[in-house]
């Protein structure tokens, strides 16, 4: 599929009319920054891989727990909260 110029300029047009020319830049611009994060993100694990297959295999001899993760809640979620039991009237009328 061969694009020439006007379909080009075509494809352009269409695009500035329907985001329209002041919303382009902020896209652009938040693009770019996921691609730089994709990058970054992409380069640490490969860099992650290879440290990992350069210190070989674990010994098997000593057991050393995994490493504890912390995951925080974050304000208003309700999934972390436990229930509260309510007090029970104990007196006799």
């Amino acid at each position: 599929m061969n694009l020439g110029a006007p379909e080009i300029i075509l494809i352009l047009v269409v695009i500035i009319l329907l985001f329209g020319a002041k919303k382009l830049p902020d896209m652009a611009r938040s693009l770019g920054k996921s691609a730089r994060i994709l990058k970054s993100e992409a380069k640490a694990m490969k860099s992650d891989d290879n440290k990992d297959a350069a210190a070989g295999p674990p010994n098997t001899d000593e057991q050393v727990p995994p490493a504890q993760r912390t995951i925080q809640a974050a304000p208003g979620d309700v999934t972390s909260s436990r229930p509260v039991t309510e007090p029970t009237d104990t007196t006799q009328r």
